[in-house]
């Protein structure tokens, strides 16, 4: 695109939603620690508000730098103004500013309805009960990419407390919004016992496949496609039955799939297929893998006959 068809992307952008955030990732898988800060913050006032990944067009990415003639991503616009960078909203959070530049439709987040298990009722009272009276609450913090954390802590202005079977729950704005429908369990396995927390609002993630799993889908028949991300050149010197080397035009296939098709992912040794995996997650894909140790995972522990190299 031109410098020109860029600059009208992004207003048309900008007059399109009343609030956006040019951010690096997604809403609910941030890629940097300034767009997840933000995202946090935002997400203790608004059910929804529009963003935009600029790592997914580099045209996009300097030019809103150029637009609103700031250095940094994140950029949050309300109104079609520009507010400021990651820095900027914190500061006005700070300041009880932001509620009322967001508006009406800052709400704030609604109660959340958890659950919990008897086990785990009984081990959270015990651990409280360690604590000894040193004013420490229980919190729980749902960050972002849902990864959830279940400490002890101190309790903060604006928290919103739910009931769990005579304990206290405190929880952050940001939290309360993704944690409706929790459920929180405790198990005990061969690997030790700890808690299980359920969350029906995580959005679709990468998840890890081992080669032992990948081989049982196969020998199942089960529908999917194995995308390898690796070179050319790797592709010659050794590959996986029923795999297809990612070029540009499986992508486009990939892309004019349903959103529901499964998709694994592979390369040498696991990181580079998780990047892409990454990648067509955030393209609204549910079911994305990658394949645990890549290629040479799957030499080593499922097939012999592949080179490994």
């Amino acid at each position: 695109m031109s410098s020109d068809d860029v600059r009208k992307t992004i207003e048309d952008t900008i007059k399109a939603h009343r609030v956006v955030l040019f951010m690096k990732g997604a809403r609910f898988a941030p890629a940097c620690g300034f767009s997840a800060s933000v995202v946090g913050i935002l997400d203790g006032f608004l059910p929804s508000y529009h963003t935009v990944d600029v790592l997914e067009d580099p045209a996009i990415r300097d030019g809103v730098k150029a637009f609103s003639d700031w250095p940094t991503i994140p950029q949050l616009y309300v109104d079609g103004q520009f507010v400021g960078g990651a820095d900027i909203v914190k500061e006005m959070h700070a300041r009880d500013e932001l509620q009322a530049l967001l508006g009406a439709e800052a709400v704030g987040p609604k109660q959340p309805t958890m659950t919990v298990s008897d086990d785990a009722l009984k081990e959270l009272r015990a651990a409280a009960k360690s604590m000894g009276a040193d004013g420490a609450i229980m919190r729980m913090e749902i960050s972002g990419k849902y990864e959830h954390d279940l400490y002890f802590g101190e309790p903060i202005a604006g928290d919103v407390v739910v009931d769990l079977g005579g304990m206290p729950l405190h929880l952050d704005g940001g939290s309360a919004f993704r944690a409706d429908g929790v459920h929180i369990g405790f198990v005990n396995g061969p690997n030790g016992s700890g808690f299980k927390i359920e969350n029906p609002n995580e959005p679709a993630r990468v998840r890890q496949l081992s080669p032992a799993k990948l081989k049982e889908m196969m020998d199942g028949g089960e529908r999917f496609e194995l995308v390898d991300v690796r070179t050319p050149e790797e592709w010659e010197r050794a590959s996986i039955r029923s795999a297809r080397l990612l070029d540009s035009d499986l992508e486009k296939e990939l892309l004019a799939m349903d959103r529901a098709t499964p998709l694994v992912f592979q390369c040498h040794h696991g990181m580079r297929s998780l990047q892409a995996a990454e990648q067509f997650v955030r393209k609204g894909f549910r079911y994305v893998y990658n394949l645990q140790g890549g290629i040479d995972g799957w030499s080593a522990s499922v097939d012999p006959s592949v080179p490994r190299y």
